[in-house]
């Protein structure tokens, strides 16, 4: 897979996404962790609700009661297991010295109890502007229908970031164009008509191929 080509592809078809929306740092992280298990209407429900209560804000989660984050976080979904996940980034982020070394603060989100691979590279990207791809379930499923296999979530990331300049906002736009694909055509049930990645890269794979992963 040529990903700068697929890159352009996927741009030309779907325009800039923006991602991600939110209008602070610790509002990006809030929702990486909101949006574990559910969908982001939900996600939005619960950040609206954290807004109106002028809780949107790391030093406030920390110090917060766990249930009264939970009341505000409810419509996520998993609210009590969220809200004590929220208020541990939430204490990270208030002490943690952001501008250390990427590999280390990805240490350290990951030795969050509840924080993934995902949530920890979504966290680094969106909110800290590191170069770091994020690898979902929509990316995994792209590379399988394409005949790329690799190992584990750091043999998908190793993969998109050394076939790709180190460049914050291309990764963001390239992991946000891979979602939105996702959802129209590269779906659990595949949509192969007009996909914008049809032409680029079944060249080499039979269009069974597709269809049976």
């Amino acid at each position: 897979m040529d990903q700068l080509r697929a890159y352009k592809a996927l741009l030309r078809k779907f325009g800039k996404q923006g991602w991600w929306p939110a209008k602070s740092r610790f509002e990006v992280v809030a929702g990486a962790i909101l949006t574990q298990n559910t969908n982001w209407r939900n996600v939005e429900k619960a950040i609206g609700n954290l807004r109106k209560a002028r809780m949107l804000n790391a030093g406030k989660i920390a110090r917060a009661g766990k249930r009264k984050i939970e009341e505000l976080i409810r419509p996520s979904g998993f609210y009590r297991q969220k809200a004590g996940r929220l208020k541990d980034v939430a204490r990270w982020f208030v002490s943690a010295d952001k501008n250390r070394d990427t590999g280390e603060l990805r240490e350290e989100l990951l030795s969050i109890k509840g924080v993934g691979m995902e949530t920890a590279d979504s966290i680094l990207l969106y909110a800290l502007g590191r170069p770091v791809f994020v690898i979902d379930a929509y990316t995994k499923r792209m590379c399988g229908r394409h005949g790329i296999r690799r190992t584990g979530y750091e043999g998908y990331r190793a993969f998109f970031e050394k076939n790709l300049p180190k460049e914050v906002e291309l990764y963001k736009e390239f992991h946000a164009l891979i979602v939105e694909l996702g959802k129209r055509y590269c779906r659990k049930k595949p949509v192969c008509e007009g996909c914008p990645l049809r032409a680029l890269l079944f060249s080499s794979y039979p269009l069974k191929h597709v269809i049976q992963h």
